[in-house]
């Protein structure tokens, strides 16, 4: 019996120390996948989540980017656009809720996935625009500027993998953009103005993307 006692004994810190090991591994892990300005998952890990929620048809993919970033870098200073990037991810993960997922992609543009219960995503989206759109606060003067949104449902191009609907959701989104109308979204009609896919090339639109405008 003591036997038995002492070899337990020995083997509880080693056993602690995988357990604070592994911990800390998950910790880092966690760490990896998250954005360290946003808070919001990295490219790879909202890749890896979005892929499967887009297993439901009902899902929607969207992406938005910060109008004239740029041009509030340079008159504001780069902590006023940090600020204006942090409270742009926690307004669109906080509509966008924990039953779906928000990534940064990258610089002022990020990336959503959502599915759409209700049949209420061209409201929750315009919802959505008018938040984003709200002034920052940071240590300085309030930033003002508004957010581009695109969007697409899954259901209307079902051979499409994420990869291929986040080029049709930038292809309205820089629709959005032009027409200074906010939101966008890819779906049925014809396409009623000349659209430069921002990642896809940036020389013209598919024929195959159409775009119908959404309120905003």
């Amino acid at each position: 019996m003591n036997t038995w006692l002492s070899m337990l004994a020995g083997a509880a810190p080693v056993a602690s120390g995988w357990t604070a090991h592994t911990l800390w591994l998950r910790w880092r892990l966690n760490v990896a996948r998250r954005d360290p300005l946003t808070g919001l998952r990295t490219r790879e890990a909202f890749t890896r989540r979005a892929t499967a929620l887009l297993r439901d048809p009902r899902a929607v993919v969207v992406l938005a980017d910060v109008d004239r970033f740029k041009q509030i870098n340079d008159t504001f200073g780069h902590a006023a656009g940090d600020e204006l990037l942090k409270a742009t991810a926690a307004r669109l993960a906080h509509h966008v809720g924990r039953s779906g997922v928000t990534g940064r992609l990258g610089g002022d543009e990020f990336a959503a996935v959502l599915v759409d219960h209700d049949g209420t995503a061209a409201d929750m989206l315009a919802l959505l625009h008018g938040m984003l759109a709200r002034p920052v606060d940071g240590q300085g003067p309030a930033v003002h500027t508004t957010v581009s949104l695109g969007w697409v449902r899954a259901a209307d191009f079902p051979g499409d993998d994420l990869s291929a609907l986040l080029r049709r959701a930038d292809e309205a989104m820089y629709a959005a953009k032009q027409a200074r109308a906010g939101t966008r979204r890819a779906g049925l009609g014809r396409l009623f103005a000349t659209v430069t896919g921002r990642r896809a090339g940036r020389a013209g639109a598919r024929a195959d993307a159409p775009v119908v405008g959404v309120a905003a």
